[in-house]
């Protein structure tokens, strides 16, 4: 009798773990990743924008990847929109004294950077670099050499070379400043996907400032 109790008292037990796991299984085997459920996502509220007040002494300026062989309004109009607001920054910051340094890709040279913010003699141009220009390059024991402690971010493409740009100089220790209207991609997501990221991304939208190219003072 009591191992017949005891045998049933196990029967019910094992049933109850039974029901137990499949009520766990069940929304497991419903469940749906983002790609299925991809047509229900909303847009969030954009990012606040901030004014940004820049220390020339301790930052840098790099503009990244935009020459005039593929930066055009009949290739890429979004980068070509973009180009007055890079010029203006360029401006701004040499007046001030910012460091200013440049990136290019594939076979574009120093002739094939834009006449409105050229390149001079003398500025760093980086070369041979993936998405995230630290990668490579040296960029990080150039910008350590001069001392420098926030880099302002601007070019092409956004979700290329100035999100991991920017993420990587975050986690290299550096602040980091994005003028929206400074960066662009082939498509809006792109541009809205970067935003996003670097505004709400742990650690990044910590040490990561949006602004727009206006709201930038030296």
């Amino acid at each position: 009798m009591r191992g017949m109790m005891r045998g049933g008292r196990r029967m019910v037990w094992l049933a109850g773990v039974t029901l137990a796991l499949s009520a766990v299984a069940v929304p497991l085997a419903y469940s749906q990743s983002i790609i299925e459920e991809w047509s229900q996502v909303k847009a969030p509220a954009p990012p606040a924008l901030k004014a940004v007040r820049i220390d020339p002494a301790s930052t840098a300026l790099i503009v990244m990847d935009i020459s005039v062989r593929t930066c055009s309004s009949a290739k890429r109009p979004r980068c070509a929109a973009s180009l007055p607001a890079i010029a203006s920054l360029v401006r701004k910051a040499r007046a001030s004294g910012v460091l200013v340094l440049y990136s290019l890709v594939g076979h574009d040279g120093r002739s094939d950077i834009p006449k409105a913010f050229a390149a001079r003699p003398s500025d760093t141009v980086v070369t041979g670099a993936g998405p995230d220009k630290f990668v490579g390059s040296g960029l990080e024991a150039i910008l350590k050499a001069r001392h420098i402690k926030t880099l302002i971010t601007v070019g092409t493409s956004a979700e290329g070379a100035v999100l991991n740009t920017a993420s990587g100089a975050v986690f290299r220790g550096f602040e980091v400043v994005v003028p929206v209207d400074g960066m662009s991609s082939d498509t809006l997501y792109g541009e809205q996907s970067t935003a996003w990221y670097l505004a709400h991304a742990p650690r990044v939208s910590q040490h990561a400032a949006l602004t727009e190219v206006d709201r930038i003072t030296f």
